[in-house]
């Protein structure tokens, strides 16, 4: 009996031992999740915060969500003033030093990132506004390369030691990238310069990578939801420059792009904006996957 106890208490050591040897994770968005899992590997232990479908500027602060940086590692963020609302109430109340802006665990993915739309003046009557520019950079491939060499540095500091196997499989993303990147392009080659109408001011990136131009949004400014003026410039918009899709996210409600939908023919194509939006899009690399095939569709 007495052997079979000691045994039990050598699992349970071992297996804590393994386990301590993972780094503990958590990220803001699930986009820096799948980074991170695929930069980390087997060395890490990655949470996100806020799912795939969910406004990344608006998530509850949560309890549970404290718990989960009071134990972390690392903590990796989209930056700029994305997760303004939320991140650094959690990320004080969590009082890990570890993570805190400043130390080896904080990672801000947006350092290196050329970002677009950086405003010369801050006018908050012209709607939500982002004080450093606009904050969906990842909605751009390249862009995922900095922010996989942000996190590979991040690895590196908290687990110098294995810092060969972060650079092997950062050097593996970047030739995925490079690859898919050759094939979207391709895909979406005879649409270039093709105008579309988004709902929200989130896709300038991803516009500006595929050479789409976005012709105006359902919302008059950014995070003013839309108006019957609006709506109805919208509609003689797409019917003056035969526009055919209109874009948005999981989180807006398309019941203004359905009436507008009614009114001209185009189609209103829900897209993802993160990983995990939808079922099929488990990675960084689905998530272009889905959004380039279903963008195709609506095109034709």
């Amino acid at each position: 009996m007495k052997l079979k106890i000691v045994f039990i208490l050598l699992t349970c050591i071992g297996t804590t031992a393994v386990g301590a040897t993972k780094i503990n994770v958590v990220t803001t968005t699930a986009d820096l999740k799948s980074i991170t899992e695929l930069i980390g590997g087997d060395k890490v232990d990655v949470s996100s915060i806020a799912t795939g479908y969910q406004n990344p500027h608006f998530v509850d602060p949560k309890p549970s969500y404290i718990i989960k940086l009071s134990r972390a590692d690392m903590f990796v963020t989209v930056g700029l003033d994305l997760e303004t609302g939320w991140s650094p109430q959690l990320l004080s109340s969590s009082r890990n030093l570890k993570i805190q802006k400043g130390s080896n665990g904080y990672v801000d993915a947006s350092v290196g990132v050329v970002l677009m739309q950086v405003p010369s003046v801050i006018n908050r009557g012209e709607g939500d506004i982002h004080i450093f520019g606009n904050p969906h950079y990842w909605l751009d491939p390249i862009n995922g390369k900095q922010i996989a060499k942000n996190i590979c540095e991040g690895l590196e500091k908290i687990s110098p030691e294995n810092k060969a196997f972060f650079e092997a499989n950062l050097n593996a993303f970047n030739t995925k990238i490079d690859f898919k990147l050759k094939e979207w392009e391709m895909k979406m080659a005879p649409y270039k310069g093709v105008k579309i109408i988004a709902y929200h001011n989130e896709w300038c990136y991803f516009e500006q990578r595929f050479g789409l131009e976005i012709a105006d949004f359902l919302e008059p400014k950014p995070g003013i939801p839309p108006t019957p003026t609006q709506i109805v410039k919208i509609i003689s918009e797409i019917k003056n420059n035969a526009i055919k899709v209109i874009i948005s996210s999981p989180y807006f409600t398309t019941s203004s792009s359905d009436v507008v939908s009614k009114q001209t023919g185009a189609k209103t194509i829900v897209l993802g904006t993160s990983v995990g939006a939808f079922d099929s899009i488990k990675d960084y690399f689905d998530l272009f996957d889905y959004d380039i095939d279903k963008l195709i569709q609506g095109f034709n």
